[in-house]
């Protein structure tokens, strides 16, 4: 891993802000929310050629050699953009198993182009039941004619619809193992999201040829090791959506007049602000510690993280609902960018696991 300054990783998150201040607006992810692909390929361009799209894959594949805290940062930004992208799909947690598993000839294949941005790649790992465990996997695989087919379907796969290369968690007899599947052979379709900036799909398996990876060890390892740092990646975004709702929301009290008063002046109001900041701050705090546990392979690196992905869901959620009590009416329309914060601050709850799970999965590991 590449070695990072404070002063470099700050040049870094001003970089993305400004790209995204030019091109990730409220019209901008308005106008992308509704494509067919649910993101701009010239954005997703510019942020390859500044190395987001490679942020955490190896310099030797083409990446920039980055880790959890560069990661949280950019992901903080686009999280206050509300940026639509298939970075956490490929650029995180794709990259990241390829990085985990350690299959050389993987690695060597699929992880320049994830670099270079000009592939898509996307974990397959849960079924409907979207658990994300071991017990939620339903494709299972089995040897035949010299290589590998797979049966079921796997679902909530991120940017599975513009996927280049599916990277597929199966059963094989007692074990789990990862395949490699071109997705022109699988049968894909579109899920309904409430999050219109989100795309997910459900995957159908009949038979489908599959290409086994070599793992270097426990494959659930490798695979929880890429949650890990999805969750961390995608706590930062929520850390980032919650800060920038507390900020247009404190704008638009102390702009807003009512009964010749601005509305911040009230005290109910000043009440809700207060707790938006404590909201947001203590998301913002979560993430970046869990990062910094990560980066650090800490002890409490997997209590952290969990910590972060109950906390930073729930600060969102919060966050952006309260926002709109705050604004009234007109937030409750289609039309207010609160609407759009609300939904993706929903959606991300769910995304990797409900926070239910990880606040009982973070009271485990305080007793272990």
């Amino acid at each position: 891993m590449a070695t990072i300054s404070a002063e470099e990783r700050g040049a870094l998150r001003d970089s993305v802000r400004r790209l995204l201040a030019d091109h990730s607006a409220e019209a901008d992810v308005r106008g992308t929310m509704e494509t067919e692909a649910g993101y701009d390929a010239e954005l997703w361009r510019k942020l390859a050629e500044m190395g987001i799209a490679g942020l955490v894959v190896e310099e030797d594949f083409g990446g920039a050699g980055a880790g959890p805290l560069e990661l949280e940062l950019v992901m903080e930004e686009a999280g206050a953009a509300l940026l639509c992208s298939p970075l956490l799909a490929s650029g995180v947690l794709a990259a990241e198993l390829l990085r985990a598993l350690g299959d050389d000839d993987a690695k060597r294949r699929l992880l320049p182009g994830i670099a270079a941005g000009t592939s898509i790649a996307s974990v397959a790992l849960t079924g409907d039941a979207g658990t994300w465990t071991p017990e939620g996997i339903s494709v299972t695989a089995t040897e035949a004619e010299g290589g590998w087919r797979l049966k079921g379907k796997a679902s909530y796969v991120i940017h599975g619809q513009n996927a280049d290369v599916l990277l597929v968690v199966a059963k094989a007899g007692d074990d789990l193992q990862v395949y490699e599947v071109d997705p022109k052979a699988a049968a894909i379709a579109a899920l309904p999201t409430f999050d219109h900036t989100l795309r997910l799909a459900r995957i159908t398996f009949v038979n489908t040829r599959a290409r086994r990876l070599a793992a270097r060890g426990s494959v659930w390892d490798a695979v929880q090791q890429a949650l890990n740092l999805a969750l961390v990646g995608l706590s930062g975004e929520q850390a980032g959506g919650a800060r920038r709702v507390l900020d247009f929301t404190v704008d638009y009290a102390k702009a807003r007049i009512q009964f010749g008063r601005a509305i911040g002046s009230f005290q109910a109001i000043k009440h809700m602000a207060s707790d938006l900041l404590l909201e947001s701050e203590s998301a913002i705090s979560a993430a970046r510690n869990a990062a910094r546990a990560l980066a650090e392979d800490a002890p409490d690196a997997d209590a952290a993280i969990s910590l972060a992905a109950f906390a930073c869901a729930d600060a969102f959620s919060t966050t952006t609902a309260t926002a709109i009590q705050m604004h009234g009416g007109i937030a409750f329309t289609w039309a207010h960018p609160a609407h759009l914060y609300l939904r993706r601050a929903r959606a991300d709850a769910q995304l990797f696991g409900a926070p239910a799970y990880y606040r009982e999965r973070y009271i485990r590991q305080l007793g272990a």
